[in-house]
């Protein structure tokens, strides 16, 4: 790994994380947050901008997948990412926390309100990137941060893209990286993985 990168998680790490989550003070939205990064790969800017039309169908129920428009995501590349079950579950249990929400209200909401008892605020990029740092100091988790989850989603991705029939190119297509060489850069290596290869050869 490169020095600076953050760690990827493994699957406990991610339980770690889900659990920090389900004992703080807002637990469905903050296990919305860490899903969106390991189970949809989104940047923090993504999370802070995700709004409930991006997740909802025509009748206003949780969809099957996330539809992140050009004007939230980095390069202007807007892009569709399929909701794995355990996210879409996960918003449906904030949704139904959230109760009244307007089509355009956020996802991940702060505590902040417009106008005293306006409709909610969205959390900034820079307030997500503090939750997760502040959640992985809590999960003990060393040299991870906001974008851990989002490099572990890659690298899962990569590593069974060829048992769902495709290639590379879905893999940076769900990243919205502008290049196939961007997406390499995301993926860790697997020091297991190598010794079985150079065993197979």
């Amino acid at each position: 790994m490169r020095v600076g990168q953050a760690k990827t998680l493994s699957d406990h790490d991610t339980r770690r994380l889900l659990k920090v989550a389900s004992d703080s003070r807002h637990p469905h939205r903050n296990k919305v947050i860490v899903l969106l990064s390991v189970r949809a790969g989104l940047r923090a800017s993504e999370i802070a901008r995700l709004n409930w039309s991006m997740v909802t169908d025509g009748r206003g129920r949780i969809g099957r997948l996330i539809e992140l428009p050009g004007r939230v995501v980095k390069y202007g590349m807007g892009r569709r990412v399929p909701l794995h079950a355990e996210l879409r579950a996960a918003l449906v249990a904030l949704r139904r926390e959230a109760c009244a929400f307007g089509h355009s209200e956020p996802v991940v909401a702060s505590e902040r309100r417009g106008g005293g008892n306006g409709p909610a605020l969205p959390m900034t990029p820079k307030a997500v990137v503090n939750w997760f740092a502040a959640a992985c100091r809590e999960a003990g988790l060393e040299g991870c941060s906001s974008h851990s989850g989002r490099r572990t989603f890659v690298t899962k991705a990569a590593r069974l893209v060829q048992k769902a029939g495709g290639s590379l190119r879905d893999v940076q297509l769900l990243a919205g990286h502008r290049s196939i060489e961007t997406t390499q850069a995301y993926i860790e290596g697997d020091a297991d993985i190598q010794r079985r290869l150079v065993r197979m050869m």
